[in-house]
Parts: structure tokens; C-alpha cells; sequence
């Protein structure tokens, strides 16, 4: 499991909904890219997603993280997210429509712990 980065290419389970991601810490770095932590991809928007029209409301913020946290690294007490993050966002239908790493941002550095 690697650890995602400020480079993470993060999407809706719709595949073109781009979930605009930043970091929220700056002491912890992989290439210069900063390393993603807890909170992070959550309450975030997403732009791009194609699922719209009468009584469908397209992937537009991620909410709640579900997994993909390390379990025993933290930077300033936040987990380290790593490349099986996955959460809900608010897409129809409500509950069901997921947003989740298509890629970590960096190679290097992984996990085989989460």
C-alpha cells in the first residue's frame, strides 16, 4: 500500500469526477510532494462527474473517509492516508456512490501494514 501524496489522482467511482485534493500538513514529504494525512481527501469537491439530469444529483464533494488510513503512522497525531482510501460522496443515490486513489502520486514509498 503506498502512501498517497499532494500528487494523489484521487476520482468518483464515475471515473471522470476529479476529486480536488490538498494537503493539510507540511513537515512530511516524499520527492518534495507533501504526504497526505487524515481528513484530508474528506469534505472536499469534485469536478467533473458525469452523472446528471431529472432526480440525479452528479458526485460534487467527497464525505467521510471509510478506510485506507495507516495504522500506526501518524504525522502530528493524523493518520497517513494510503492508496485504498475510499468514502462516500454526495452523488446519487445517496450512500452508495463512492470516491476512491486511481493513483498515489509517488512509488516509493509504501506499507505492508495499514
Amino acid at each position: 500500500m503506498l502512501f498517497l501524496t499532494e500528487d494523489a489522482y484521487l476520482v468518483c467511482k464515475h471515473e471522470l469526477g476529479k476529486v480536488n485534493i490538498a494537503p493539510s500538513q507540511g513537515l512530511v514529504t516524499i520527492e518534495n510532494r507533501q504526504v497526505l494525512v487524515e481528513n484530508d481527501p474528506e469534505g472536499k469537491s469534485i469536478a467533473g462527474c458525469p452523472m446528471y439530469g431529472p432526480s440525479i444529483k452528479p458526485c460534487t464533494n467527497t464525505l467521510k473517509t471509510l478506510k485506507g488510513y495507516c495504522s500506526f503512522l501518524r504525522v502530528q497525531g493524523r493518520r497517513i492516508c494510503l492508496d485504498t482510501v475510499t468514502g462516500l460522496t454526495d452523488g446519487t443515490p445517496p450512500g452508495t456512490v463512492e470516491y476512491k486513489v486511481n493513483s498515489a502520486g509517488q512509488s516509493f514509498v509504501s506499507t505492508d501494514n495499514p
